[in-house]
C-alpha cells in the first residue's frame, strides 16, 4: 500500500472511495467504515484510500490532554493494507491545518486534491477550525461537490460502544481479552530497541528495550507473553512494562525477553503482539528471589498457546505474585 503525506502524490488510477478519520488503533468499528470503501473499489472499480491525520490531532490541539497512540503510523499503515486499502494519505497535523476552516478542508483536501468519489465517515465524524464541520454538512457540500456521503452508525459489542477511548482503558487496566475483543485481533506495541541497563543480562535473562515513543499507549505495569516480529523471524517473548521497583523504581521501561535469541539488537524495529497478561507488578525481597519468578514466567510463557490465552489469563490472576521482569 502506498503512503503519502500530500495528496498531489496520489497516483491518477480511476475513481477513488475515501474513509477519513484518525482511526488511532484501527478498532472494529473502524474496520466496518474502512471495509466500505475496499468493497466499493472492487465491486465498482476504482481504488480505495484512507485520509488520515499525523500526529494525531489532540496532540496539537490539546497537548497536555491528548490521550496516548495506539497505533504509530507505520502500524496503522500496515493494519490497513491487510484490510486491503490500497492507498493511505497521512495529513501533515499542524497549526494551518488545525486553523482550516470545514468548508476549506471539504473544498480543497476533499474535493480538489484527493478527487474523492465518494466518503465514509463515523457517525460522530468533525472536521475542520473547532471541529465545527459536522457530517450533516459534509452530506450537504457532498452533493454540491459531486460525491457520495456514508457515515456508519456506532458498532457495538454487547451494550458497549466500541471506540478508541475504550480500547485505551481496557490496556491501561490490562484486561487483554477485553482488548483483543475490541479491536478483533491481538493488540501489538512497535518500538525501536535501545539501550538500557542490562540488569536482565546479570540475572541470565538479557532483555531487550523498546523506546515506543513518548505518546505511546502502554498496558498496565507486568508482564506478559508476547508474539515478536523481527528482522531475525518470528518468537516468544516475555514483556515487562514498569518501574523496577526491586532495584530502584526509575521511570517506566519497557522491555522484553526472547526465548531461545542470542544477538544484539539494538537500533532494530521490533513488533509485540500481546497474548496474555500473567502478573502484575511487585518489588522482590532482593535480584535472586527475581531470578526465581523470572524462571516461573519463563516456563509459564513457553506453555501458552494462543487457543488457550482466556485460560492462561483465568490462571494467572489466581494466586500469582505480581512483580516486575528485570
Amino acid at each position: 500500500m502506498r503512503v503519502v503525506h500530500d495528496p498531489s502524490d496520489l497516483p491518477a488510477c480511476g475513481r477513488r472511495w475515501v474513509a477519513i478519520g484518525v482511526f488511532d488503533g484501527v478498532h472494529r468499528g473502524h474496520q466496518e467504515i474502512l471495509n466500505a470503501p475496499v468493497k466499493e473499489a472492487r465491486d465498482q472499480g476504482g481504488v480505495s484510500v484512507t485520509l488520515t491525520f499525523d500526529p494525531h490531532p489532540e496532540t496539537i490541539l490539546r497537548p497536555d490532554t491528548a490521550p496516548p497512540i495506539l497505533t504509530p503510523l507505520c502500524e496503522k499503515a500496515s493494519l490497513m493494507e491487510r484490510l486491503g486499502v490500497d492507498q493511505m494519505v497521512a495529513l501533515r497535523f499542524d497549526a494551518g491545518m488545525a486553523a482550516m476552516s470545514a468548508q476549506a478542508f471539504v473544498r480543497e483536501m476533499v474535493v480538489a486534491r484527493v478527487k474523492a468519489g465518494g466518503v465514509f465517515v463515523g457517525f460522530n465524524f468533525r472536521f475542520g477550525a473547532g471541529g465545527e464541520g459536522t457530517v450533516a454538512e459534509l452530506e450537504r457540500w457532498g452533493e454540491a461537490g459531486g460525491f457520495e456521503v456514508r457515515a456508519f452508525p456506532p458498532i457495538r459489542l454487547g451494550r458497549q460502544v466500541i471506540s478508541s477511548s475504550a480500547v485505551r482503558r481496557a490496556l491501561a487496566s490490562g484486561r487483554i481479552a477485553e482488548v483483543e475483543r475490541l479491536l478483533g485481533r491481538r493488540h501489538a506495541l512497535v518500538g525501536k530497541v535501545v539501550p538500557g541497563q542490562g540488569r536482565g543480562r546479570t540475572l541470565g535473562f538479557p532483555t531487550a528495550n523498546l523506546d515506543l515513543g513518548p505518546r505511546a499507549a502502554l498496558p498496565a505495569p507486568g508482564v506478559y507473553v508476547v508474539h515478536c516480529q523481527g528482522p531475525d523471524g518470528e518468537r516468544r517473548g516475555l514483556l515487562n512494562v514498569g518501574h523496577r521497583p526491586t532495584f530502584d523504581r526509575g521511570p517506566i521501561s519497557v522491555e522484553v525477553h526472547l526465548l531461545d535469541f542470542e544477538g544484539r539488537l539494538y537500533g532494530q524495529t521490533l513488533r509485540l503482539e500481546l497474548l496474555a497478561r500473567l502478573r502484575g507488578e511487585r518489588a522482590f525481597a532482593g535480584p535472586e528471589r527475581l531470578r526465581r519468578q523470572i524462571q516461573a514466567d519463563v516456563a509459564r510463557a513457553r506453555a501458552c498457546k494462543p487457543e488457550e490465552r482466556g485460560h492462561l489469563r483465568k490462571n494467572c490472576r489466581s494466586g500469582y505474585n505480581p512483580e516486575v521482569m528485570r
